[in-house]
Order: structure tokens, then sequence, then C-alpha cells
């Protein structure tokens, strides 16, 4: 029972040294499902073949261009039976513009009103506050559930995934000082989004690579009452009933 998050990459924007852009895997003890497919975060993947879905969250390339190299993977290098992906239709238009026909992926348009099944996780959506269109992911599996804001600013509410969230992984791009200067979040904003929606622990991802975490995670703490982590490429977190 229970989810595993595996952070494959947590970097805002453009990747750091040795980072990598946005990507984490959600898995059961059946399913393995790739959510975000940042620059770099394919290669942080142990076992590529054990992918059973893909999740990208909107169009900006630190969510969803390691899906192209994946793709060629797939088609021409170890072609194996459709792996299904769910995205925007955005990001599956930029996708086509690349590399033409997506198949062999079976790839599925949604928005915020739609909910998915993955093996044995249940996937829904909300429209965050944040262009192009953005989706945040709650997945439920294993008796638990984990959210993931994607990118958003604060007129959004990640109660609008529902009750229940045991981990929740929350962008927190900006320091204090910028503040509302776009549609993003700061730590300390981060924490009360968390606060808010009553999750019962809150991983801070997303962080400007030219940002303090270690700042950003003390002003989590000031809004957050719960535990809080900050994320980074490798870390593994176990969301048990």
């Amino acid at each position: 029972m229970g989810l595993t998050v595996t952070v494959l990459g947590c970097d805002a924007s453009y990747p750091s040294p040795g980072g990598a852009c946005s990507g984490y895997l959600v898995q059961s003890g059946r399913t393995t499902l790739w959510l975000d497919a940042g620059t770099g975060t394919m290669a942080s993947v142990p076992d590529l073949d054990a992918i059973d879905g893909i999740v990208l969250t909107h169009a900006h390339p630190d969510h969803w261009t390691d899906v192209l190299v994946y793709h060629h993977l797939v088609k021409y290098y170890r072609p194996r039976p459709a792996v299904p992906v769910w995205s925007p239709l955005r990001v599956r238009e930029l996708c086509e513009s690349v590399n033409g026909d997506v198949a062999p992926l079976d790839w599925s348009i949604v928005d915020a009103t739609s909910t998915v099944t993955c093996g044995d996780l249940s996937i829904s959506f909300a429209r965050t506050d944040h262009g192009p269109e953005t989706l945040a992911v709650r997945v439920d599996g294993g008796g638990v559930a984990i959210a993931y804001s994607a990118d958003t600013g604060p007129a959004w509410s990640m109660s609008q995934l529902g009750d229940g969230i045991g981990l929740a992984l929350i962008e927190a791009t900006l320091d204090a000082v910028h503040e509302g200067v776009v549609q993003h979040l700061s730590g300390r904003q981060a924490g009360l989004m968390a606060e808010e929606a009553g999750v019962r622990a809150l991983v801070l991802t997303h962080i400007d690579p030219e940002v303090s975490g270690v700042e950003q995670l003390e002003a989590a703490k000031t809004t957050f009452r719960g535990p809080v982590s900050l994320a980074t490429p490798g870390a593994r977190y176990e969301v048990q009933p």
C-alpha cells in the first residue's frame, strides 16, 4: 500500500549544473507514472521500459521536452507497445511540430475536467493560475493521494484537487521580494497553499537556481505547520495510508 515519489529534476526554467528541470516518478507496487518530462529528467529514469504512462502539465519547455527524445527511443531504438501520454492540447501540437506523428505514443488530450486511469493509479486535474494552460495533478493509489501544483500563481488553490492529500509537491520559484511579479509562488506562498489545502506533508520544488532553497524552506515553515522538505534530484518520498 502507499505511493513512492522520486524526484528526477526540480530546477525552474533551466537546469543547474548537474541538475534537471521538472520531473517525477510516481510509483505504486504495480504502476510507474512519469509526471512531467523536463530537460534532463529522462537520464534519471532508472528503467525506461517500466514506464506505464506519462503526464505532461503544460507547454513550457522545462516541463515536457524530454518526451521528444523518449519518443525517438520507443519509435526507433527500443520499440514497445503504445505508452499512454496525457497533456493539454498545446503540448501535443508542439511535439508534433518537432517529431511529426507521435505514434507509438498513445497520446490523449486532457483538461481540468478529466479523470484518467494508469494501471492502478487514478489521475485528476485542475487548471492553475499560470499561462499557457497548466494542469495541477492529483494521483490516487495504494490508499493515498499525492498532489503536484505544476506551475501556478497564488490565485489558484490546491483544495481544488480535493481532500486527503498525503504529500504535496508545490512550486516555490520566487524569493519574497518578487512575489506577484510573475505567476509563480514564493516559499511562503507555497507553505500557505499547502496549509489551506490541509495536506499532510509538503515538498518545495521548481526553485529558481539563483534563489536560495534554504531560504525558501525556512519561509515555507512560517506558513505550513506540517513537515516540509526541499526537493533534490534522486530524493524519494514514501506516502503511506
